[in-house]
């Protein structure tokens, strides 16, 4: 397995860390308590390339200037929530935990979906807006995976009460990008343990029953 979940921040939202063979890696959605990741990252010899988000709420962004900070990577996000790294009204914080949590602007902006290549690292980038409106989910063919964020998890989808949200573009960006994925595709959360395409189709009660 070349890829490890770390609960990490105020609500233990999954970062994750994919590694290659070379001793590099990406960070997806660093949410906070930067020290222990930068030291597990540092414990195992790696060398990050990027910090890559899912979406910007306040839960998936909090280590991100510490993080990119350490290794001068960049840090991406989709250009529909460019706003929410410096606003805490827009990302969640000012509302659900009372405090304000803002990061610098991302270096890069995701514009559209496609191949994203950074180093040996090879990505297919899915836009699946609902939680937010510029979630994304980012899609190993040759590691078997997809970092699906807070839009499908475990028995569960997305929340659809915050800013932007809306359950019925969260359901169609399930259906039509995640749940077309191979069946045995491992889906990375952003909160609670991986599951797969094939047991979120038969068993999830969120999305059996749903037609578009």
């Amino acid at each position: 397995m070349n890829w490890r979940r770390m609960p990490l921040g105020y609500v233990q939202a999954n970062a994750y860390i994919w590694k290659n063979e070379h001793g590099e890696c990406l960070i997806f959605d660093p949410g906070g308590e930067a020290q222990k990741l930068i030291s597990y990252v540092k414990e195992k010899q790696l060398t990050p390339l990027a910090v890559l988000l899912t979406h910007a709420h306040f839960d998936h962004i909090g280590a991100a200037d510490e993080v990119r900070a350490e290794w001068g990577v960049p840090l991406y996000v989709h250009e529909n929530e460019k706003e929410w790294l410096t606003n805490a009204e827009l990302n969640g914080s000012a509302r659900l935990i009372g405090n304000g949590i803002t990061v610098k602007e991302a270096e890069k902006l995701i514009t559209s979906e496609g191949t994203l290549q950074i180093g040996s690292f090879t990505l297919e980038m899915f836009h699946t807006p609902g939680h937010s409106p510029g979630s994304v989910s980012y899609y190993s063919a040759e590691e078997g995976f997809v970092i699906s964020g807070d839009t499908l998890f475990e028995g569960g989808i997305g929340r659809t009460d915050l800013v932007g949200g809306s359950q019925e573009v969260l359901l169609q960006s399930i259906h039509n990008k995640l749940l077309s994925l191979p069946e045995s595709t491992l889906v990375l959360s952003g909160h609670g343990d991986e599951t797969t395409v094939l047991t979120e189709q038969e068993q999830n009660p969120f999305i059996n029953g749903f037609s578009l």
